[in-house]
């Protein structure tokens, strides 16, 4: 284990820093943290968000389970995955998707199959949320791992902004697009390990939406929406591959066109759209972008609609 990272509450992280002193840590400013210390190769920065800390460096195993676990989170966890969460290791897809909230790109929605071996070698890689991984390279690494491990299967849908736009006009809302991809990978998946249970995924809809997109292969496999489910190690791989497809698809496009093609809603993705729309016309934004953000009304008004106030979903 190469890194781990833990939510605390504010008391918690008072403790924490109490016993890295009386430990003999050395401190040190660090940016956006409550504080980061170092003793030896182990690095203990405590950040703000959330707050929570991370654990870089040699000896974390050593340190969460005699030191951070029983003296300020109060709870054994580590090396007790199977006893806290037994399901997470059996037989079952875990899906996630990528993209959904930036304007430029695909929406790239992946799914994972593990068993009890696929789930303890994910486990020991480190394998984690992808939102939780700050660097390009380390999502291309643990992709590769994910993509390599025996017993696993994989699967990456990759909705380009062209078809996007296309199945957003005729699903008319992202609930029914999620599902239908949602229920793709879930077939794909079922080609390679038919016997599988369960598909596991966040919570973004009605799982009925899912339910009434699959196919005839689908159709027994039990559905499970709940909220974090990125904690699942196979929902937690699959964000990776998601997110892997989608950067991936950003830097080839973008250097197709000599544009910097940034993630989000920022006021450099508008500024990118901007000269987007100047160099090949207001279409062109078909092409690399999800038209249907007010984003795209912002930047030409003249050819997309602004969308309709935000109504929230009811059961």
């Amino acid at each position: 284990m190469n890194s781990y990272t833990h939510p605390l509450s504010t008391d918690q992280a008072t403790k924490l820093r109490a016993l890295l002193k009386d430990r003999g840590f050395e401190f040190a400013p660090k940016p956006y943290t409550i504080f980061f210390a170092q003793k030896n190769k182990l690095s203990v920065a405590v950040y703000e968000k959330g707050p929570k800390v991370l654990l870089q460096g040699k000896g974390i195993e050593e340190f969460v389970q005699f030191e951070l676990e029983p003296k300020i989170l109060e709870e054994a966890k580590l090396g007790y995955e199977e006893v806290h969460s037994p399901e997470m290791f059996e037989p079952h897809f875990g899906i996630d998707e990528s993209g959904k909230g930036d304007f430029f790109g695909p929406l790239v929605i992946a799914g994972v199959y593990v068993d009890r071996d696929v789930a303890r070698a994910f486990l020991d890689a480190g394998i984690q949320d992808s939102k939780r991984i700050g660097s390009d390279a380390k999502i291309r690494t643990f992709a590769k791992i994910i993509q390599t491990t025996p017993g696993a299967a994989v699967d990456i849908v990759s909705i380009g902004p062209e078809r996007y736009n296309d199945l957003y006009e005729k699903f008319g809302n992202l609930n029914s697009l999620l599902g239908w991809g949602h229920a793709r990978v879930i077939e794909n998946l079922l080609a390679k390990k038919p016997e599988c249970p369960r598909a596991l995924s966040d919570k973004f809809a009605d799982a009925r939406v899912i339910e009434k997109a699959l196919l005839q292969h689908g159709q027994k496999i039990r559905l499970e929406q709940r909220t974090k489910a990125e904690s699942d190690l196979a929902v937690a791989a699959a964000s990776i591959l998601a997110r892997e497809t989608f950067i991936d698809w950003l830097d080839r496009r973008g250097k197709a066109i000599g544009a910097k093609l940034g993630r989000g809603v920022s006021a450099q993705v508008k500024e990118a759209a901007k000269k987007l729309v100047e160099a090949e016309g207001p279409g062109a934004l078909r092409k690399f972008a999800k038209v249907h953000f007010r984003t795209a009304h912002e930047i030409a008004p003249g050819s997309f609609a602004a969308p309709p106030p935000r109504r929230e979903w009811r059961r």
